[in-house]
């Protein structure tokens, strides 16, 4: 697919183009726990696969100059979004959750709410009839790293079982330097192939836009961490030849994959407060629209 080849030239470009000196990462991690908060960290591990309450911001973090992701450290290994009002590294100041203060005086905030959803981009599997929590596990481990202009979140799943097996499945999240998506990659590590579960979910009253390769929403997240309710918008763009079926439950539209080892979407995300993409319409345009095929 044609589209899914344009963001990784794009990145391949500004590797080549700017010198080493003049690189500057603009991306960043967060990992640590609530316990220490003041000692961060590049990997988590539980054997019970839940530190959700006691794993700072829920989880592993990333984040770029426009939009921040978590990965929920428990069952429901969800990908969660904070999204900014302006450019810049928010994680290590606001550590997800800015003051009331800080969110009036410009900082993003907690908008969004992935629940017991997948929420946006998020993994899980599919049996054939059912979607599979990431759960129980033999172990499951957080991993943060940030390289020279990019950084990536890791969630390992160990021993999941999975139709008459166990299965090993990595979850990673990557974000760039210069570029508002973000990718979201998902390997089976052990065995046979499996069917991937992802999707984006959507709340009632939200605006939602079902192309041939490219989902959208918009609308209002019943969140209540933030300072102020606004419109969120999403989208996951993935490949239609990945994917055997789409599902809408009601709360999310759920796209189930072939049998495989591997799955890439790339996921993005603006409030109505963004500086550049603070309508539905000039956020779809952002992603390129008029290139896919309109859904129902």
């Amino acid at each position: 697919m044609k589209k899914l080849m344009i963001i990784p030239l794009i990145f391949a470009g500004l590797c080549c183009c700017q010198s080493e000196s003049k690189i500057v990462n603009t991306t960043d991690i967060s990992l640590f726990m609530k316990a220490d908060s003041s000692t961060y960290l590049s990997e988590i591990s539980s054997e019970s696969g839940d530190l959700f309450q006691t794993i700072g911001h829920h989880g592993p973090a990333v984040e770029n100059e426009w939009v921040g992701f978590r990965f929920y450290f428990d069952k429901k290994a969800a990908i969660d979004v904070y999204n900014k009002t302006r450019p810049g590294l928010e994680l290590k100041k606001g550590r997800w959750y800015p003051t009331v203060e800080q969110q009036k005086n410009g900082w993003g905030a907690d908008y969004y709410k992935a629940a017991m959803t997948v929420g946006l981009g998020g993994v899980r599997l599919w049996d054939g009839e059912k979607v599979v929590f990431l759960d129980p596990v033999t172990n499951r481990t957080a991993r943060v790293v940030k390289e020279r202009i990019s950084s990536y979140m890791e969630l390992l799943s160990e021993g999941v079982p999975y139709k008459d097996r166990t299965v090993d499945i990595l979850v990673r999240v990557t974000v760039y330097s210069g570029i508002r998506e973000a990718k979201v990659e998902a390997f089976a590590l052990t065995g046979e192939p499996v069917q991937f579960v992802t999707g984006i979910n959507y709340h009632d009253g939200s605006e939602v836009r079902n192309y041939d390769g490219l989902i959208a929403t918009w609308g209002v997240h019943p969140e209540d961490v933030a300072a102020e309710l606004i419109n969120i918008g999403a989208a996951i763009v993935y490949d239609p030849a990945d994917y055997t079926d789409k599902q809408d439950d009601g709360k999310q539209i759920l796209l189930i994959s072939k049998p495989g080892k591997q799955l890439t979407t790339w996921i993005s995300s603006v409030s109505e407060r963004d500086q550049e993409l603070n309508t539905l319409e000039k956020f779809l345009n952002s992603l390129n629209v008029d290139k896919y095929q309109k859904g129902k």
